[in-house]
Protein backbone atom coordinates (compact mmCIF):
# COMPACT_ATOMS: atom_id res chain seq x y z
CA UNK A 1 0.00 0.00 0.00
CA UNK A 2 2.83 2.39 0.85
CA UNK A 3 4.43 1.65 -2.51
CA UNK A 4 1.19 2.56 -4.27
CA UNK A 5 0.91 5.82 -2.33
CA UNK A 6 4.51 6.64 -3.16
CA UNK A 7 3.80 5.81 -6.80
CA UNK A 8 0.88 8.25 -6.86
CA UNK A 9 2.98 10.85 -5.04
CA UNK A 10 5.52 10.68 -7.85
CA UNK A 11 2.89 12.23 -10.08
CA UNK A 12 3.48 15.63 -8.52
CA UNK A 13 1.07 18.29 -7.26
CA UNK A 14 -1.48 17.73 -10.03
CA UNK A 15 -2.34 14.40 -8.40
CA UNK A 16 -4.03 16.28 -5.55
CA UNK A 17 -6.90 17.79 -7.58
CA UNK A 18 -7.22 14.54 -9.54
CA UNK A 19 -7.58 12.66 -6.27
CA UNK A 20 -10.14 15.15 -4.97
CA UNK A 21 -12.09 14.86 -8.21
CA UNK A 22 -12.17 11.08 -7.88
CA UNK A 23 -13.52 11.30 -4.32
CA UNK A 24 -16.18 13.84 -5.26
CA UNK A 25 -17.24 11.88 -8.33
CA UNK A 26 -17.50 8.61 -6.41
CA UNK A 27 -19.47 10.21 -3.58
CA UNK A 28 -21.97 11.82 -5.94
CA UNK A 29 -22.36 8.61 -7.95
CA UNK A 30 -23.09 6.56 -4.83
CA UNK A 31 -25.61 9.17 -3.68
CA UNK A 32 -27.36 9.10 -7.05
CA UNK A 33 -27.29 5.30 -7.21
CA UNK A 34 -29.18 5.17 -3.92
CA UNK A 35 -31.56 8.02 -4.81
CA UNK A 36 -32.41 6.51 -8.21
CA UNK A 37 -33.50 3.13 -6.94
CA UNK A 38 -36.83 2.23 -8.49
CA UNK A 39 -38.40 1.56 -5.11
CA UNK A 40 -37.67 5.13 -4.02
CA UNK A 41 -38.90 6.83 -7.18
CA UNK A 42 -41.66 4.65 -8.67
CA UNK A 43 -42.59 1.98 -6.09
CA UNK A 44 -44.72 -0.51 -8.00
CA UNK A 45 -46.90 -1.37 -5.02
CA UNK A 46 -47.94 2.25 -4.56
CA UNK A 47 -48.68 2.72 -8.26
CA UNK A 48 -50.86 -0.40 -8.34
CA UNK A 49 -52.64 0.57 -5.12
CA UNK A 50 -53.44 4.09 -6.26
CA UNK A 51 -54.63 3.02 -9.70
CA UNK A 52 -56.89 0.37 -8.18
CA UNK A 53 -58.39 2.87 -5.73
CA UNK A 54 -59.10 5.32 -8.52
CA UNK A 55 -60.78 2.59 -10.56
CA UNK A 56 -62.98 1.93 -7.54
CA UNK A 57 -63.88 5.65 -7.38
CA UNK A 58 -61.97 6.15 -4.13
CA UNK A 59 -59.92 9.26 -4.86
CA UNK A 60 -59.73 10.29 -1.18
CA UNK A 61 -58.16 6.95 -0.23
CA UNK A 62 -55.77 7.17 -3.19
CA UNK A 63 -54.74 10.66 -2.12
CA UNK A 64 -54.13 9.50 1.44
CA UNK A 65 -52.02 6.59 0.22
CA UNK A 66 -49.96 8.90 -2.00
CA UNK A 67 -49.34 11.40 0.79
CA UNK A 68 -47.97 8.67 3.05
CA UNK A 69 -45.08 7.95 0.67
CA UNK A 70 -42.08 10.14 -0.08
CA UNK A 71 -41.69 9.20 -3.73
CA UNK A 72 -41.81 11.02 -7.05
CA UNK A 73 -44.75 8.97 -8.29
CA UNK A 74 -46.68 9.84 -5.12
CA UNK A 75 -46.28 13.55 -5.83
CA UNK A 76 -47.40 13.06 -9.43
CA UNK A 77 -50.49 11.15 -8.30
CA UNK A 78 -51.23 13.75 -5.64
CA UNK A 79 -51.10 16.53 -8.22
CA UNK A 80 -53.48 14.67 -10.51
CA UNK A 81 -56.01 13.95 -7.77
CA UNK A 82 -55.84 17.51 -6.46
CA UNK A 83 -56.73 18.72 -9.97
CA UNK A 84 -59.60 16.25 -10.28
CA UNK A 85 -62.71 17.82 -11.73
CA UNK A 86 -60.85 20.08 -14.13
CA UNK A 87 -60.66 19.62 -17.88
CA UNK A 88 -58.18 17.04 -19.14
CA UNK A 89 -55.76 19.63 -20.64
CA UNK A 90 -55.63 21.43 -17.29
CA UNK A 91 -54.79 18.25 -15.38
CA UNK A 92 -52.27 17.21 -18.02
CA UNK A 93 -50.52 20.57 -17.83
CA UNK A 94 -50.31 20.25 -14.06
CA UNK A 95 -48.86 16.75 -14.36
CA UNK A 96 -46.27 17.96 -16.85
CA UNK A 97 -45.25 20.74 -14.49
CA UNK A 98 -44.82 18.32 -11.58
CA UNK A 99 -43.06 15.84 -13.85
CA UNK A 100 -40.50 18.42 -14.95
CA UNK A 101 -39.80 19.30 -11.34
CA UNK A 102 -39.37 15.64 -10.39
CA UNK A 103 -37.12 14.99 -13.40
CA UNK A 104 -34.92 17.91 -12.37
CA UNK A 105 -34.70 16.46 -8.87
CA UNK A 106 -33.68 13.07 -10.27
CA UNK A 107 -30.91 14.72 -12.29
CA UNK A 108 -29.65 16.67 -9.28
CA UNK A 109 -25.85 16.52 -8.87
CA UNK A 110 -25.46 14.45 -12.06
CA UNK A 111 -23.60 17.35 -13.79
CA UNK A 112 -20.94 17.06 -11.09
CA UNK A 113 -20.10 13.57 -12.33
CA UNK A 114 -20.02 14.86 -15.89
CA UNK A 115 -17.66 17.63 -14.83
CA UNK A 116 -15.34 15.12 -13.15
CA UNK A 117 -15.38 13.03 -16.32
CA UNK A 118 -14.43 16.03 -18.43
CA UNK A 119 -11.91 17.72 -16.15
CA UNK A 120 -9.93 14.72 -14.86
CA UNK A 121 -8.25 13.86 -18.21
CA UNK A 122 -7.48 17.54 -18.69
CA UNK A 123 -5.81 17.69 -15.29
CA UNK A 124 -3.86 14.59 -16.25
CA UNK A 125 -2.78 16.36 -19.43
CA UNK A 126 -1.73 19.35 -17.35
CA UNK A 127 0.43 17.06 -15.24
CA UNK A 128 1.90 15.58 -18.40
CA UNK A 129 2.86 19.01 -19.68
CA UNK A 130 4.32 19.90 -16.29
CA UNK A 131 6.41 16.73 -16.24
CA UNK A 132 7.71 17.31 -19.75
CA UNK A 133 8.62 20.89 -18.87
CA UNK A 134 10.68 19.59 -15.96
CA UNK A 135 12.33 17.05 -18.26
CA UNK A 136 13.37 19.70 -20.76
CA UNK A 137 14.65 21.93 -17.97
CA UNK A 138 16.91 19.08 -16.86
CA UNK A 139 18.11 18.61 -20.42
CA UNK A 140 18.81 22.33 -20.70
CA UNK A 141 20.79 22.56 -17.46
CA UNK A 142 22.43 19.12 -17.19
CA UNK A 143 22.36 17.71 -20.68
CA UNK A 144 21.12 14.35 -21.90
CA UNK A 145 23.49 12.32 -19.78
CA UNK A 146 21.55 12.51 -16.48
CA UNK A 147 19.19 9.61 -17.11
CA UNK A 148 17.74 9.53 -13.60
CA UNK A 149 16.59 13.14 -13.68
CA UNK A 150 15.12 12.70 -17.15
CA UNK A 151 13.26 9.57 -16.08
CA UNK A 152 11.72 11.39 -13.11
CA UNK A 153 10.07 14.04 -15.27
CA UNK A 154 8.86 11.51 -17.83
CA UNK A 155 7.54 9.25 -15.08
CA UNK A 156 5.61 12.13 -13.54
CA UNK A 157 4.11 12.98 -16.92
CA UNK A 158 2.94 9.40 -17.50
CA UNK A 159 1.59 8.92 -13.97
CA UNK A 160 -0.63 11.99 -14.19
CA UNK A 161 -1.89 10.94 -17.61
CA UNK A 162 -2.79 7.51 -16.26
CA UNK A 163 -4.43 8.99 -13.16
CA UNK A 164 -6.52 11.45 -15.15
CA UNK A 165 -7.78 8.74 -17.49
CA UNK A 166 -8.34 6.31 -14.62
CA UNK A 167 -10.68 8.82 -13.00
CA UNK A 168 -12.24 10.26 -16.14
CA UNK A 169 -13.25 7.02 -17.88
CA UNK A 170 -15.21 5.52 -14.96
CA UNK A 171 -16.74 8.93 -14.25
CA UNK A 172 -17.97 9.16 -17.85
CA UNK A 173 -19.50 5.69 -17.61
CA UNK A 174 -21.14 6.59 -14.30
CA UNK A 175 -22.50 9.83 -15.76
CA UNK A 176 -24.03 8.03 -18.74
CA UNK A 177 -25.54 5.43 -16.41
CA UNK A 178 -27.13 8.10 -14.23
CA UNK A 179 -28.66 9.86 -17.23
CA UNK A 180 -29.98 6.58 -18.64
CA UNK A 181 -31.42 5.66 -15.25
CA UNK A 182 -33.14 9.05 -14.98
CA UNK A 183 -34.64 8.67 -18.46
CA UNK A 184 -36.01 5.22 -17.59
CA UNK A 185 -37.55 6.42 -14.33
CA UNK A 186 -39.06 9.51 -15.97
CA UNK A 187 -40.65 7.25 -18.59
CA UNK A 188 -42.20 5.14 -15.82
CA UNK A 189 -43.47 8.29 -14.13
CA UNK A 190 -45.07 9.37 -17.39
CA UNK A 191 -46.76 6.00 -17.82
CA UNK A 192 -48.24 6.09 -14.31
CA UNK A 193 -49.21 9.73 -14.76
CA UNK A 194 -51.07 9.01 -18.00
CA UNK A 195 -52.89 6.09 -16.41
CA UNK A 196 -53.96 8.23 -13.48
CA UNK A 197 -54.92 11.05 -15.85
CA UNK A 198 -57.27 8.73 -17.73
CA UNK A 199 -58.94 7.75 -14.47
CA UNK A 200 -59.13 11.22 -12.96
CA UNK A 201 -60.21 13.05 -16.13
CA UNK A 202 -62.90 10.51 -16.96
CA UNK A 203 -66.44 11.11 -18.15
CA UNK A 204 -67.53 12.55 -14.80
CA UNK A 205 -64.66 15.05 -14.82
CA UNK A 206 -65.32 15.95 -18.43
CA UNK A 207 -68.97 16.41 -17.74
CA UNK A 208 -68.21 19.13 -15.25
CA UNK A 209 -66.66 21.14 -18.06
CA UNK A 210 -69.45 20.47 -20.49
CA UNK A 211 -67.35 18.23 -22.77
CA UNK A 212 -65.85 14.80 -23.09
CA UNK A 213 -62.35 14.09 -21.81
Amino acid sequence: MSDFIQFLGNGGPVMVPIGLASVVGLAVFLERAVALRRGRVVPSDLAREVVEMLRQERPADALTAARKRDAAVARVVEAAIDARGNARPVIKERLEEVGRREAAELERNAPIIGTVASVSPLMGLLGTVWGMIQTFEVIQTQGMGVVGSLAGGISQALITTMAGLSVGIPALIAYRWVLARVDALVLELEEVGLEVLDLVAGPSAGGDDGGAA
